[in-house]
């Protein structure tokens, strides 16, 4: 396993599109790793492929109850409102106010080809959207309020 390097605002990987990950082989498991690795040892609660300069459908996130691997997730159900302080380890030293929902159903697979399916209230919720808008070259500053 190993630390990768953070893409920072400005660079073009972090508003490309991802493609799916048609097979979960070494080197997608290798990802899983080093993403939750390197998340990990920047303080962060999420990361996406796309911000280690990989352009494929793949986030980790763990707000506090530990490490969650989704590989092609989608949001499938979201409900409810939600306005608070978001930050980016690919924006550093910067937060804003967005509005996301305040509950969503994700389907995914995981790293043994499962089809898997989460839900999450309030932080968590907050933690999918914003990883899942990585994967479609969407960053929070795109969605912040009006202070």
């Amino acid at each position: 396993m190993a630390l990768r390097r953070i893409a920072q605002i400005g660079e073009s990987v972090l508003r490309k599109q991802t493609r799916a990950v048609e097979v979960i082989d070494d080197r997608i498991i290798e990802l899983l790793e080093d993403m939750a690795d390197t998340m990990y040892d920047a303080d962060g609660v999420g990361l996406a492929a796309p911000q280690v300069g990989v352009l494929k459908k793949v986030v980790v996130i763990d707000v506090g109850e530990g490490l969650i691997e989704l590989i092609n997730p989608e949001i499938i159900e979201a409900s409810g409102e939600q306005i608070d302080d978001e930050g980016c380890l690919s924006v550093e030293g910067e937060s804003g106010l967005v509005r996301r929902p305040d509950f969503v159903r994700v389907r995914a697979t995981n790293r043994h080809g499962q089809e898997i399916e989460m839900m999450g209230r309030g932080f968590l919720a907050r933690a999918f959207c914003h990883e899942i808008d990585h994967l479609s070259g969407i960053l929070y500053v795109d969605k912040l309020e009006e202070e």
